[in-house]
């Protein structure tokens, strides 16, 4: 990819900073709280909107911060055409970063039983994923612009983490006899 051109995340910041505007700090809080769409590393929060300001999709400006001066953006009219463009687009299947997939993928070479073991302990992640979004779900009467889209994002991602409940079902059903040593297979 050029380094003018967008990506899934390029479009990730445009669509935070939204008509508001948004500093780094206040992205990345954005993308933590819900932590489920949070899958960019913490300094591209602060580079890309930078990239994205010299590009003239953003537009900064600065502001007094608590201890400092912060620079905030806000979405230039560029930006704006961007997302509409991009929005018309047909959307496409993201590619998956899923550590539990990954852990299933190695269960041969390290064991069935530390597998179930630690597929097992999705359980008290989901519930603190659920609690946030119980939480957005709650906010989203603050934000009557975005109140529909954001209710059906949580559903969305509701009927994730019900799959995801349904895999550690299955993990624990499949495996249950699984070796006790840990050790994965030997040929």
């Amino acid at each position: 990819m050029s380094s003018d051109a967008l990506s899934l995340f390029s479009y990730e910041i445009l669509g935070l900073v939204g008509r508001g505007g948004a500093g780094p700090h206040d992205l990345l809080r954005m993308a933590r709280r819900g932590r489920m769409l949070d899958w960019a590393g913490e300094s591209q929060y602060y580079v890309e909107p930078k990239r994205l300001a010299r590009l003239g999709y953003l537009e900064a400006r600065k502001e007094p911060g608590k201890t400092r001066e912060r620079t905030v953006y806000t979405l230039s009219e560029k930006g704006l055409q961007a997302l509409r463009d991009w929005a018309r687009t047909p959307a496409q299947v993201t590619p998956v970063k899923s550590e539990v997939l990954l852990r299933l993928l190695i269960c041969d070479l390290v064991g069935e039983a530390p597998t179930r073991a630690s597929i097992a302990a999705l359980r008290e992640d989901i519930a603190d994923l659920q609690t946030r979004l119980d939480e957005t779900e709650a906010g989203a009467e603050n934000l009557p612009h975005r109140r529909k889209y954001l209710l059906m994002t949580v559903g969305f991602l509701r009927s994730l983490l019900a799959l995801h409940l349904d895999l550690v079902d299955e993990v624990e059903r499949e495996l249950a006899a699984g070796d006790a040593d840990g050790g994965g297979e030997t040929s």
